[in-house]
């Protein structure tokens, strides 16, 4: 474990689900603060290639931002959520996100 010091303290780095994520999960100001509700009402199909765009509004069924920015697939829906399958390096990775983490890419 790193240390820094700081005058006669002793500070250990803190390696939190959410550490170095302050620009990564800051929204603008004055946008709104939870998603429309068209996300809700949005259904996805199996095989459909979807984007993941982390909400920070919303805790819950949200990935690690590693996948942020990520393109997958819909393998199932499961429960509120979704399966996404994630291409990380050579390793094919399976997400359950809420849908208000993940967006629609134009077909083609």
């Amino acid at each position: 474990m790193s240390l820094v010091y700081r005058g006669w303290e002793r500070l250990t780095r803190h390696t939190g689900y959410r550490h170095r994520t302050r620009r990564l999960f800051t929204k603008p100001a004055g946008s709104r603060s939870g998603p429309r509700p068209e996300v809700y009402l949005q259904e996805y199909q199996v095989g459909q290639a979807v984007a993941i765009d982390i909400d920070p509004s919303t805790h819950g069924g949200m990935p690690h931002r590693r996948y942020q920015g990520r393109v997958g697939r819909i393998v199932e829906k499961r429960g509120r959520g979704y399966v996404v399958a994630v291409e990380l390096g050579s390793k094919l990775k399976k997400l359950h996100v809420l849908p208000e983490h993940i967006k629609p890419l134009p077909a083609g």
